[in-house]
């Protein structure tokens, strides 16, 4: 058996893991990186990156379909499913070639490849009859899609992200089974570029959404464009010889239908019960989960730090890097041990109209003590979104009462994922409602209807200047 003794050992090679390397790398030589899938991150192989592919050729079409309301005549478009597909895979190739040229560059004595479990509070075992001894370890083990084990019978007609953009063209009809952000993406994607797609849902709940009065825009919204059953059961799922029959229930009738096959969207459950964790001295909750400290990835005081969506804290891959950046940092420098800040949360779904969620969100502010009002507004009738066409969808945005600090937002609308950059930095800078008033507005722009939103707030907020009659930029329209 071969034996190695390092003074930090990182598992996993995605984005928290090469981030974690890079950074304990500044505090030692002697490190190694254990990885047993491939090299390199979920976001440039299967998530982000080739999803906005994806999402960018169904927008080109969609847009196409639109013309007519600006007046434009366009002959029908028609989709090349092989094409389209084509460039996803191509483009994707290149992002993945990036992180793979990364790994290569690293010293061949600091990679190996195998599983690793614990088995004892500084061991690892490595499949292959590698012992690794680590004064310190970083767990970055990600995650892997959550899928019910009956569904596992309908073989190659059973798909999950990873595997659409692995297809050499579209297929004509899909089940898509989630309404969380890959589901949501996935779905008005395909839909988009003429596959017929019936998206399943639980609780008509979208995306990471909290608010309720965004949750219920959304679900207007996704229902006028995509077929949705955002309350159902999926009963059962049966491979047939054409594809997979459906059977759930729907407001107390059960149906039917048939796909070519079912995308499930159900979620990812961490890697950290694949670990043999308690080997290594640690207690874990009714889920499985070690406590630890989020601003300094520490496990309870031990000389172990977790990073990653393997924490299921922050699974996106600015927040993976950040933890990689902390945990490489204090396992390096250990038993020193710095806290770290963490930066203002911020996610964005890329649907049409895109979703964002910033700071604070809705249901932690209404589950807690704060004491806290609310400013929306709807773009229907706010001016740029008309011109552009991009009118649908609502902003609600949240401030404290009695100190006036802008705490956090939530919409559904036009260039969220910009206006969603705009208001993380107000949270993150703790800027008051009445400073973000304060500060430039284009005329005419999206962000006008953000100061709509921010002046109705602060009203409620009973701070700012009283609003004068007639104010010819204050209306819905600004």
């Amino acid at each position: 058996m071969q034996v190695r003794e390092v003074d930090v050992a990182i598992i996993g090679a995605g984005t928290a893991g090469m981030t974690a390397y890079r950074i304990a790398r500044e505090h030692t030589d002697n490190l190694l990186v254990i990885e047993s899938s491939h090299y390199g991150t979920t976001c440039a192989r299967v998530g982000c990156m080739p999803s906005k592919l994806l999402i960018a050729a169904a927008e080109v079409n969609h847009q196409i379909g639109e013309a007519g309301k600006f007046g434009i005549d366009v002959s029908s478009s028609t989709v090349d499913g092989a094409r389209v597909m084509a460039r996803v895979k191509a483009e994707r190739d290149r992002f993945v070639g990036f992180v793979e040229e990364a790994v290569d560059d690293w010293p061949a004595e600091h990679k190996l490849w195998g599983k690793a479990k614990f088995v004892g509070p500084n061991e690892l075992m490595v499949d292959g009859g590698v012992r690794v001894i680590a004064k310190r370890i970083v767990i970055a083990a990600g995650t892997r899609p959550a899928i019910p084990t009956p569904w596992y019978a309908l073989g190659d007609r059973l798909l999950i992200n990873d595997d659409v953009f692995a297809w050499d063209t579209l297929p004509e009809s899909i089940a898509v089974v989630g309404t969380g952000v890959i589901g949501l993406e996935i779905s008005q994607a395909l839909s988009r570029l003429g596959v017929r797609v019936h998206l399943f849902g639980v609780g008509n709940k979208f995306g990471p959404i909290s608010d309720p009065f965004i949750n219920a825009e959304a679900k207007k919204i996704f229902e006028a464009e995509l077929n949705v059953s955002a309350d159902a059961r999926v009963d059962s799922a049966e491979r047939t010889e054409q594809g997979v029959r459906v059977t759930y229930s729907e407001k107390g009738e059960q149906k039917v239908a048939e796909f070519a096959c079912l995308l499930a969207a159900t979620g990812r459950r961490s890697n950290l019960d694949e670990l043999n964790l308690k080997e290594a001295g640690v207690t874990l909750n009714e889920r499985g989960m070690p406590a630890f400290n989020e601003a300094t990835g520490q496990i309870e005081d031990k000389p172990l730090f977790i990073a990653g969506d393997v924490s299921n804290a922050h699974p996106l891959l600015h927040e993976a890097a950040d933890d990689g950046r902390i945990a490489g940092d204090n396992a390096g420098s250990f038993p020193v041990i710095r806290a770290r800040p963490r930066r203002a949360p911020l996610s964005v779904v890329f649907t049409d109209p895109q979703i964002a969620l910033v700071g604070a969100r809705f249901s932690d502010l209404d589950n807690s003590t704060t004491s806290f009002a609310v400013g929306q507004v709807s773009f229907e009738d706010q001016g740029r979104s008309r011109v552009i066409g991009k009118n649908k969808g609502i902003l609600r945005v949240y401030g404290e009462q009695g100190t006036g600090v802008f705490l956090g937002a939530e919409m559904i609308g036009p260039a969220a994922e910009h206006l969603g950059h705009l208001l993380s930095w107000s949270v993150q800078h703790r800027l008051t409602v009445q400073q973000m008033l304060d500060s430039p507005f284009y005329h005419p722009v999206i962000e006008e209807g953000v100061r709509t939103a921010l002046r109705q707030l602060n009203r409620e907020l009973r701070m700012g200047p009283v609003p004068v009659e007639g104010c010819l930029d204050c209306g819905p329209g600004a």
